[in-house]
C-alpha cells in the first residue's frame, strides 16, 4: 500500500459489471483505490484485513457509479447555428438556410477561421457541462475542417483539453464527414486529395486514436468510406462509423466487415446489419439527441439489438447542428422515453458499453484493476439518473483516484 491508497465506505456501488445482479449493485459497499486503480471492491463486511486500518472516507450512503463515458461528440468546433435553428422554426426551408450560409458550411467556415486557442476556449464550456454530470472519458471528433490544416488543428485542440481539465480524451479522425463546397459533386476527389492525406498527416503527428466516417447519401457512399478504412487498417487504427441515420446504405455491415468498434446513429439499421454487428462484436451507439433535434420518426431497432446481443452505448453527439446537447443525463432520459431502453441499459450505455465503443478495457466498470474513475451521486438508486429531467444529482467525480 502507498500514501495514495484510499478506502471509501458508507456507499452503494453500481459496479456495472455484467452478471445476474441488476446494475452490478452492491449495498453497503467499500471501495479501495491505489495508484489510480481500483484495488478492491465488495461488501464492506468482506473488506480484507490488509485494508482494515486505512482511514475511512465516508460517502453518507451515496450511490457510486463508474465515471461516465461520452463516446460520440463533435465538441470542438467554431461558431454555432442558433440563428439557423431560429430560421427553420420560422419556416425557412433547408435550401433557404443553406443559401444564407447555414448548415455544415457555416460551421466549416467558422472552424477554419478559429485558431487553436479559440477552438480550445470555445470547447471548454461544453466540456465543463459534461464533467459537471460525472463524465470522466470524452471522445472528440474532427470533421469540421475538411482541409488538412483545420482537421489537424481540431485534433490538436481535442488533445489539449486534457491539459485544461481533468478528463481523459479519445480522438477520432472524421475527415469523411461531408464534401466541402470546393469539392461539390467530386466526393471521390475529396477522399483522394484531402481526406486520406489528412489522415496520414494526423496519424504521423500522433493525433488519431480511431477513424470515423459518415456513410449517407448526403455524405459518402460505402465504397468511398471503404477506401478511408483501408488506409486506417494500413495505419493500424481502429474504426467507427456514422451509419444508417437517414437511410440504409449498408454502412453498419461495412463497418462490421472491418471489425469496427462501433456503428453510430443506426436508426435505419435492418436485421442483417444487426446480425453483422453481433458477429463482429461491434457496439451500437444510440444518439437520441440528434433524433430529437431533427424530429425524426424512425427509431433505432432496440428490440433487434437486444435479440442479437449487440451492446448498446449512448452518447450526447454534442455538435452545433443536429444535437447541440451537453448532457448525458438528458441523453439517458431520452433513450428511455423515446426508444424504451431501460434505465439499466441506459446506464450501461454511458459506462461499460460506452467504454467498449471506444475500445477501452480499463474503465466503464468498478472492478479490481480498472481505473479509479468514479462518479458519486446524491441518490439512492441508479434508476434516478434516467428518471429525472433537468436535475443533476452529482456530488463529486474521482478520476484516476483523485477528486476532481
Amino acid at each position: 500500500m502507498t500514501d495514495e491508497t484510499k478506502l471509501y465506505v458508507d456507499l452503494t456501488a453500481a459496479t456495472m459489471t455484467p452478471g445476474d445482479t441488476p446494475y452490478g449493485l452492491i449495498q453497503d459497499a467499500a471501495i479501495v483505490t491505489e495508484a489510480g486503480r481500483i484495488a478492491w471492491i465488495g461488501p464492506k463486511a468482506d473488506l480484507p484485513a490488509d485494508y482494515a486500518d486505512l482511514a475511512r472516507h465516508g460517502l453518507n450512503g451515496r450511490l457510486v457509479t463508474p465515471g461516465l463515458v461520452d463516446c460520440h461528440t463533435h465538441i470542438v468546433h467554431g461558431g454555432d447555428r442558433a440563428v439557423e435553428f431560429e430560421m427553420r422554426l420560422n419556416g425557412a426551408s433547408y435550401e433557404e438556410v443553406a443559401r444564407a450560409g447555414g448548415g455544415i458550411v457555416s460551421t466549416v467556415t467558422a472552424t477554419r477561421e478559429a485558431d487553436l486557442d479559440a477552438l480550445i476556449a470555445s470547447a471548454l464550456p461544453r466540456v465543463d457541462a459534461l464533467l459537471a454530470e460525472g463524465v470522466t472519458v470524452l471522445e472528440v471528433k474532427s470533421g469540421y475542417g475538411l482541409d488538412t490544416e483545420t482537421e489537424l488543428r481540431m485534433l490538436r485542440a481535442a488533445r489539449a483539453l486534457e491539459q485544461h481539465r481533468p478528463v481523459r480524451v479519445v480522438t477520432s479522425f472524421l475527415g469523411a464527414h461531408a464534401v466541402p463546397a470546393d469539392y461539390k459533386d467530386r466526393a471521390d476527389a475529396y477522399i483522394d486529395d484531402v481526406c486520406i492525406p489528412a489522415l496520414r498527416a494526423a496519424h504521423a503527428e500522433g493525433l488519431v486514436d480511431a477513424v470515423d466516417g459518415f456513410c449517407e447519401g448526403i455524405a459518402f457512399l460505402p465504397d468511398q468510406i471503404a477506401r478511408v478504412f483501408d488506409v486506417a487498417q494500413e495505419l493500424g487504427l481502429p474504426i467507427k462509423l456514422h451509419a444508417e441515420q437517414l437511410s440504409n446504405l449498408g454502412g453498419a455491415k461495412l463497418a462490421a466487415s472491418y471489425g469496427a468498434m462501433s456503428a453510430d446513429h443506426i436508426e435505419y439499421l435492418d436485421e442483417d446489419g444487426v446480425k453483422a454487428m453481433a458477429e463482429a462484436g461491434t457496439v451500437a451507439v444510440v444518439l437520441p439527441g440528434a433524433f430529437y433535434t431533427l424530429r425524426e420518426t424512425q427509431a433505432p431497432p432496440i428490440d433487434a439489438l437486444r435479440k442479437h446481443g449487440v451492446p448498446m452505448a449512448l452518447a450526447s453527439d454534442c455538435n452545433p447542428g443536429s444535437s447541440p446537447m451537453t448532457s448525458l443525463l438528458l441523453t439517458m432520459n431520452m433513450a428511455c422515453t423515446l426508444f424504451r431502453m431501460t434505465p439499466e441499459e441506459a446506464l450501461a450505455g454511458i459506462t461499460r458499453h460506452g467504454a467498449a465503443a471506444l475500445g477501452l478495457t480499463d474503465c466503464g466498470q468498478i472492478a479490481a484493476g480498472m481505473r479509479a474513475d468514479l462518479a458519486v451521486w446524491d441518490i439512492k438508486h441508479p434508476a434516478e439518473l434516467s428518471y429525472r429531467i433537468g436535475f443533476n444529482p452529482l456530488h463529486s467525480r474521482i478520476i484516476g483516484g483523485t477528486s476532481a
